[in-house]
C-alpha cells in the first residue's frame, strides 16, 4: 500500500534501504519497468492506490535508476504529467470559466449582478483549490515511489526533485495555460476573481475568505523557476504586484469621492475603518507579509495624498474641529498623521497656521476696539436717570483693562491648545514645539507685547492672587512664565517689570513679598541671572530699608530728651544702579523743604553717613506719602458737626505735605495762588497740579478750595483757600492719587520715550558684547562678528542689522577696532 505523504520531495528524512540480495536487475527492460510505474501513476491520480504495492513500485524505479537510465525515468514521469494535465485537469478547469469570469477579468461588469459574480467566482474557485489538492496528494505519493531516482540521480545530475518538477508543471500547464481563442491564461482569470471578491467584500458583501486563503496559499507554494528562492513565490511577483496596483486605483478613487462629499470627519473615520479591514484581510483572507505593503497603499492614496485639501475643507476641516472642540477628530487625525509622517508636517502646519490666525485676530480686535472713548448714551442715560451718575472711566484705565483683556485672550488660546495637545495629540514633543512657535510668532507681532505682558503680572500680583490658594497662585505664576517665554524682546519686557515692580514696591501695593519673590526665581530659571540681578537688588533695598528705619528710631531715641512732637520717619533708601530711576523720579533735590522736614532730613543723613562714608542722598519727594494731623476749627452758628472743632488724620503725597503746611500761617479770608505756591515749594508744575488736585477735587479729602471751580486740574491762575467748613465721617482718611504714579499702558509719547532708551541701552550691551567677542579672537570677519552677536544675544532681543553695524562704525571711531585692509572679505582687528 502507498501512503499519500512521502516527504521525499522536500527534503524528508525517510531512509532507503536497498532491495533484499538475491535480486537480479542486470537483464531488466525498461519498457517492462515503466509499463508497471506508469499503471501505478494511473492508478494514483485516478485516486486508486490503495492496492499497489510499494515495494514492487520502488524497486522498478530503483532497476532503471540501476542500469543508468533515470533520466528517461524522470523525462517519462514529467510527460505523464503534462499529458494528464491536458486531458484530465485543464478541460474540467476551463468548464469553470464563464463569459462571466472572462467579462470580469477585462474590466466588463454589466449586466452581472454582485450575487451572480460571488457564486460564479466561488465555483472557479473551489475548482482551481480541488485540482491543487489532487496534485498534491498525488505528486506527494510518487515522490515515495521514485525516492531512489530523487536521492541518487536527481542529486547526482543537479536536478530538482520530482516533487519540484511536478510543482512548476502545475504553474506551467494549469496557470499559465492560454484559454482557448483568447490572449488570457488562467492566472488571469484566478487573479480577477481573487479580487473581485476582495473588492466585494469592501462593498459590504460576505464572501468565502477560507476559499481564497486555500487558493492564496497554493500561490504561495510555486515559484517562478525551479530555484525555489523565497522572493520567486508566485504570491510575490505575481498576485501581490497586482493587487497591490488595483488597491491603489481603488483607493485613489475613493478619496475623491470623499473629498467631493467635502466632510473631513467621515474621510478620517473611514480611512481608520479601511486600515483595520486591509489588516483583517492580511491576516484570514491573503497573507500577512502583505500587511504592511497595503497599509501603505492605504495610507498614501487614502491619506497622504490629499491631507492638505482635507484639512482645509470649510466647516469640517481642522479649523471645525479646533472651534468645536472635536476631540475625537483631532485625536483620530494625530492618528493617521503619525503613521503617514513621523514628522508631522501637515498638522504641524495647519495647527501653527490656525493659531497665527486666532492670534492675529486677537492683536486685530484689541488695536481696532477703542477703549478710551466713553459712550455718549450711556453717559446721557446717567444724567435723565434718577440713578446715581456712574463715573467716568479714565483712558488710561481702559487701555489697562485692553492689556489685560489681550493677555486674557492670549491665555484663553493656549488653554485651548494646551489641552488638545494633551488629550488629542498624545503630548507629542514635535508638535509642542510647533505650537510654541506659532503661539511666539503671533505674540511678537503685536507691538506691545512686552509691556501688556507685565501689565498683566502686576495686576495679578497687586490684587489678582488675594484668596487663591497656593495651587492657583502657581497657576498663575505658570502663565505668566509662559508668556514670558514666547516673547524676544525681553530686555523691553524687563524695562517695563522693573517699573511696574517699583510702583508695587514704593506704595505698598504688592499682595505678598513671598509670590514676588517666587516670580523673580521663574523668571532666573526662564531668563538668567542677568535679567534678575536688579530685580533682587530691589528687594534687598527695601529689606535694608526697614532695618534703617528701626535702626534710625533707635538712634533717636538714645539721643535723650525725645521732642513730643518729633516727626516718626519710615524711610526707603534705593540703589540706583537697581531702580528704574526715569520712573521713580529725576533725583533732583530743589524742593524747598519746610523746617521741620529739613531738620529731619539732616537727622538722618547724618546717622546714614556715619558709617557709610562717601555716599550720596537725594529725596524724591514725588514717591513718599505723610500722615498729618489736621484740625478744622468750628464755624460760628454751624449746625451739628460743624458746630464744633473737628480732628483728622490725612494720608496724603510727600508734595501734599508741603503744600498743606504753607496753609499753616494763612489767615481766614487769605489765600494762594498756583504760582505762589509754586515759588515757595519749588515743587515741580505736574506734580504740584497733581497734588493740588487731589486736595482740592476730591470730595474724600477737600480741605482746599480752588477758585475757579472746575473738573480741570489745577493750573496757573488757579487760587486756593483752607476749606474750614471740610467734614468727614471717619477719622483716618486716604486721599486718592490722580494719575499719578499707577501702572497703566504708556501713551504714544512715553512709549515712544521708553523705546528710545532702550534702543539706547541696547547698543551699549551691542558694544559690549562685541568689545568682548573681538578681545577673545582678536582678528574675526564682519559676517562671523554679526552672527556671534546674535546668537550671544539672541536670549535677550533680536539685535538689528542696522544698529549693528552704527555700533561696529562707532567702536571703530572710538579707534577699539580697526578695518583690516586687502583682505578678501570686511576683517575686523582688535586695538588693545
Amino acid at each position: 500500500m502507498i501512503s499519500g505523504y512521502g516527504h521525499g520531495g522536500r527534503g524528508g528524512k525517510t531512509k532507503i534501504r536497498p532491495p533484499r540480495r538475491g535480486i537480479s536487475g542486470g537483464d531488466t527492460d525498461f519498457t517492462k519497468m515503466w509499463e508497471i510505474l506508469s499503471s501505478a501513476l494511473r492508478e494514483i491520480h485516478e485516486k486508486n492506490a490503495s492496492k499497489l504495492s510499494f515495494e514492487q513500485l520502488y524497486r522498478a524505479s530503483y532497476k532503471i535508476v540501476l542500469k543508468k537510465q533515470g533520466d528517461q525515468l524522470y523525462d517519462r514521469v514529467k510527460e505523464y504529467e503534462e499529458q494528464w494535465f491536458g486531458t484530465q485537469v485543464m478541460p474540467s478547469i476551463r468548464k469553470l470559466i464563464t463569459s462571466n469570469l472572462i467579462n470580469i477579468t477585462i474590466g466588463g461588469m454589466d449586466g452581472i449582478t454582485p450575487n451572480e459574480r460571488r457564486l460564479t467566482g466561488e465555483e472557479f474557485l473551489k475548482g482551481m483549490k480541488a485540482s491543487w489538492q489532487d496534485h498534491q496528494t498525488v505528486m506527494n505519493m510518487t515522490t515515495d515511489v521514485l525516492m531512489y531516482m530523487d536521492r541518487v540521480y536527481c542529486t547526482d545530475n543537479r536536478k530538482p526533485s520530482i516533487y519540484v518538477t511536478a510543482m512548476g508543471l502545475f504553474r506551467d500547464h494549469i496557470l499559465r495555460a492560454r484559454l482557448a481563442n483568447s490572449e488570457l491564461v488562467t492566472f488571469d482569470i484566478l487573479n480577477s476573481v481573487i479580487f473581485d471578491q476582495i473588492d466585494m467584500e469592501r462593498g459590504g458583501d460576505v464572501i468565502d475568505k477560507h476559499l481564497i486563503r486555500s487558493c492564496v496559499h497554493m500561490l504561495e507554494a510555486l515559484y517562478e523557476t525551479e530555484n525555489e528562492e523565497s522572493k520567486e513565490k508566485l504570491y510575490l511577483t505575481v498576485f501581490e504586484v497586482e493587487f497591490l496596483k488595483r488597491s491603489l486605483v481603488f483607493y485613489e478613487k475613493e478619496c475623491d469621492k470623499f473629498l467631493r462629499e467635502g466632510d473631513a470627519s467621515s474621510w478620517l473615520r473611514h480611512s481608520k475603518k479601511r486600515l483595520s479591514e486591509e489588516e483583517g484581510r492580511c491576516q484570514t483572507t491573503i497573507l500577512p507579509i502583505s500587511s504592511l505593503k497595503i497599509a501603505k497603499v492605504v495610507e498614501d492614496k487614502l491619506v497622504r495624498q490629499h491631507m492638505s485639501d482635507f484639512l482645509a475643507l470649510e466647516g469640517s476641516g481642522i479649523k471645525a474641529m479646533i472651534e468645536n472642540d472635536r476631540i475625537g477628530d483631532l485625536s483620530l487625525l494625530y492618528e493617521l498623521v503619525s503613521r503617514v509622517d513621523k514628522t508631522l508636517e501637515p498638522l504641524k502646519i495647519a495647527l501653527q497656521s490656525r493659531i497665527v490666525e486666532l492670534g492675529t485676530e486677537i492683536n486685530r480686535t484689541i488695536q481696532e476696539t477703542d477703549f478710551g472713548v466713553v459712550l455718549e448714551g450711556q453717559a446721557e442715560e446717567g444724567e435723565a436717570s434718577d440713578k446715581p451718575k456712574t463715573p467716568k472711566i479714565s483712558v488710561a484705565t481702559k487701555l489697562t483693562a485692553a492689556a489685560i483683556r489681550w493677555v486674557d485672550c492670549v491665555l484663553q488660546l493656549k488653554d485651548k491648545f494646551d489641552k488638545l495637545w494633551k488629550s488629542c495629540f498624545d503630548e507629542d514633543l514635535v508638535l509642542q514645539t510647533a505650537l510654541t512657535k506659532a503661539f511666539s510668532d503671533f505674540i511678537n507681532l503685536f507691538p506691545r507685547c512686552s509691556e501688556y505682558v507685565s501689565l498683566f503680572i502686576d495686576d495679578n500680583l497687586k490684587k489678582g492672587i488675594k484668596g487663591k490658594t497656593e495651587t492657583e497662585v502657581d497657576i498663575i505664576l505658570d502663565k505668566a512664565t509662559t508668556l514670558l517665554r514666547y516673547i524676544q524682546d525681553k530686555d523691553m519686557f524687563e524695562r517695563y517689570y522693573k517699573k511696574h515692580l517699583a510702583r508695587r514696591l514704593l506704595h505698598g501695593k504688592s499682595e505678598s513679598a513671598d509670590v514676588e519673590r517666587q516670580m523673580i526665581s521663574r523668571m532666573k530659571l526662564e531668563i538668567g541671572n542677568t535679567f534678575t540681578t536688579k530685580l533682587e537688588g530691589m528687594f534687598k533695598d527695601m529689606s535694608m530699608s526697614e532695618d534703617l528705619a528701626s535702626g534710625y528710631r533707635t538712634y533717636i531715641n538714645n539721643l535723650g530728651d525725645r521732642d513730643e512732637r518729633q516727626i516718626d520717619l519710615n524711610i526707603n533708601v534705593l540703589t540706583s544702579n537697581y531702580w528704574p530711576m526715569e520712573s521713580v523720579g529725576s533725583g533732583n533735590d530743589a524742593c524747598n523743604w519746610p523746617p521741620q522736614i529739613k531738620a529731619l532730613q539732616e537727622s538722618f543723613k547724618t546717622f546714614y553717613l556715619k558709617e557709610r562714608n562717601g555716599r550720596t542722598l537725594t529725596w524724591l519727594g514725588n514717591l513718599g506719602s505723610a500722615d498729618i494731623k489736621a484740625t478744622f476749627p468750628k464755624i460760628s452758628g454751624g449746625q451739628g458737626v460743624l458746630g464744633r472743632e473737628r480732628k483728622y488724620e490725612l494720608n496724603v503725597s510727600t508734595y501734599g505735605m508741603v503744600v498743606l503746611m504753607h496753609f499753616n500761617d494763612l489767615g481766614d479770608g487769605e489765600y494762594l495762588s498756583f504760582e505762589e505756591i509754586q515759588q515757595r515749594t519749588n515743587i515741580p508744575i505736574d506734580h504740584l497740579s497733581r497734588a493740588l488736585g487731589t486736595l482740592s477735587m476730591s470730595p474724600k479729602v477737600k480741605v482746599l478750595n480752588k477758585v475757579p471751580t472746575s473738573k480741570e486740574l489745577p493750573k496757573s491762575g488757579d487760587k486756593f483757600t483752607f476749606n474750614s467748613s471740610f467734614v468727614s465721617k471717619t477719622i483716618k482718611i486716604k486721599a486718592p492719587v490722580i494719575a499719578g504714579p499707577v501702572n497703566k499702558v504708556e501713551g504714544e509719547e512715553e512709549r515712544k520715550d521708553t523705546e528710545d532708551r532702550n534702543d539706547e541701552h541696547r547698543g551699549n550691551i551691542i558694544d559690549t558684547v562685541i568689545v568682548r567677542i573681538m578681545k577673545a579672537r582678536k582678528l574675526f570677519t564682519h559676517q562671523q562678528l554679526v552672527l556671534e552677536v546674535i546668537d550671544q544675544l539672541r536670549n535677550r532681543f533680536p539685535p538689528n542689522m542696522n544698529m549693528m553695524k552704527r555700533r561696529i562704525e562707532s567702536l571703530i571711531d572710538r579707534e577699539y577696532l580697526e578695518r583690516v585692509e586687502n583682505a578678501d572679505t570686511p576683517t575686523y582687528k582688535y586695538l588693545a
